[in-house]
């Protein structure tokens, strides 16, 4: 939800001031850009330097730029245009009275007046403050302007009295934030099941029948389908794609047909919307040898017996899932497409071929075609998979949403 997002973080003189070294490590880690603003009071209680080594970015505190006889100045109309996002944290009774008010004797809050941004700000302050008629007051005018609070929490004070007016963890504020961005997307709290990259199938401990499926198609639709606010369980057979740093995205890794199989069954009934995109090997060897197979001067064959079929089996227990099958197809494209579609009870199917250049396993584009149960054919140009993952969200949001 946050990657690629321009966060600016202004940090005013709380001793929470101490836990926003840890908040710009979690924006960072969610693919965020930093850019910080300190108070003259902050410097006391967070280190400059700390956060820009965290941030990657220089630490402004002043209109002035602080070099020894410069005459460049920071910017407060560019960092509040540059914002997709601003956050206050700590926000002190001090800068949330001016905030309020309107109040500009600072950089910080000539960029909160400068902000085209949602606005978030986490308060911070004693509990006999926090519930002084004049915080509640600066609370509600601050919350009228549409900014955003994230409200504090009980806990032990810097006064060592115990109750509220903490402010909130760095973990809280970063989900706090999640929600509220996801909040408004068209797949927000809904459940989404993705199958991607290949199936191993054993031969021996060494060997395996395989594919050349990468993973990577799924991969882009569960980062899409994240972005759009949903939450993702991502099944994934033997591929080098992780989704560690996306908390939207659970991800199951797998080896074999069977274990593809269960998996993706335990996760189908919660599931809004499920997408086979793996690649799924069809076959797998009758007997799994103990112990490496020694090559010799005689022939080898290999038994072969059928895996379950993933795909027909959900649709066989289909209770109001939005079901997208893959057809990776090399003849008679649409039509099998369309015949798979039927079988197999799919509510959509999105077919490539192999005839069309850049298209299929390994690569890092695609080109494909939406069939729907209408046997509409939506059909797109050739794409890179992040793009392509999009196409086929949209197509599904459309028809299942719209």
């Amino acid at each position: 939800m946050l990657n690629g997002k321009n966060i600016l973080l202004g940090i005013t003189g709380g001793i929470a001031a101490y836990k926003t070294t840890f908040l710009v490590r979690l924006f960072i880690k969610a693919g965020a850009n930093v850019k910080v603003i300190l108070t003259d009071s902050a410097s006391s209680f967070v280190s400059p330097l700390t956060l820009a080594t965290l941030s990657k970015n220089p630490v402004v505190t002043d209109f002035v730029k602080s070099e020894a006889n410069s005459v460049d100045w920071n910017n407060h109309v560019e960092l509040g245009l540059w914002a997709d996002l601003m956050l206050v944290a700590p926000a002190t009774a001090n800068t949330m009275s001016k905030m309020a008010s309107g109040g500009c004797d600072n950089l910080l809050l000539a960029s909160y007046l400068s902000a085209k941004c949602p606005v978030f700000f986490a308060p911070a302050m004693d509990l006999d403050m926090y519930k002084h008629p004049s915080t509640v007051a600066t609370l509600d005018k601050l919350q009228s302007f549409g900014n955003l609070m994230i409200p504090a929490t009980s806990g032990e004070l810097a006064s060592g009295l115990h109750g509220e007016g903490r402010m909130a963890e760095p973990e809280t504020i970063l989900q706090f934030i999640t929600n509220q961005l996801s909040s408004g997307l068209p797949l927000h709290g809904k459940k989404v099941l993705i199958t991607a990259g290949p199936t191993y199938e054993a031969i021996d401990p060494v060997r395996f029948i395989g594919n050349h499926s990468s993973g990577l198609m799924g991969f882009e639709l569960a980062r899409a389908a994240a972005a759009l606010g949903a939450e993702v369980n991502l099944v994934m057979g033997p591929s080098h794609f992780n989704a560690n740093d996306d908390d939207a995205i659970s991800l199951i890794k797998v080896v074999s047909a069977d274990e593809m199989y269960t998996s993706a069954h335990e996760h189908y009934a919660d599931s809004d919307i499920v997408i086979c995109a793996a690649a799924v090997a069809d076959y797998r060897p009758k007997i799994r040898a103990e112990q490496k197979i020694k090559k010799s001067d005689k022939d080898l064959s290999i038994d072969l017996v059928k895996n379950k079929d993933i795909l027909l089996s959900l649709g066989k227990a289909k209770k109001g899932q939005y079901l997208v099958g893959f057809a990776l197809e090399t003849e008679n494209e649409i039509d099998n497409a369309k015949g798979k579609l039927r079988r197999k009870n799919l509510d959509a199917i999105v077919l490539n071929s192999l005839n069309d250049k850049g298209a299929g396993f390994g690569g890092t584009t695609n080109k494909i075609s939406f069939i729907d149960t209408n046997l509409e054919i939506q059909t797109f140009e050739l794409k890179t998979k992040a793009a392509v993952a999009k196409d086929i969200l949209n197509e599904i949001i459309k028809r299942r949403y719209a």
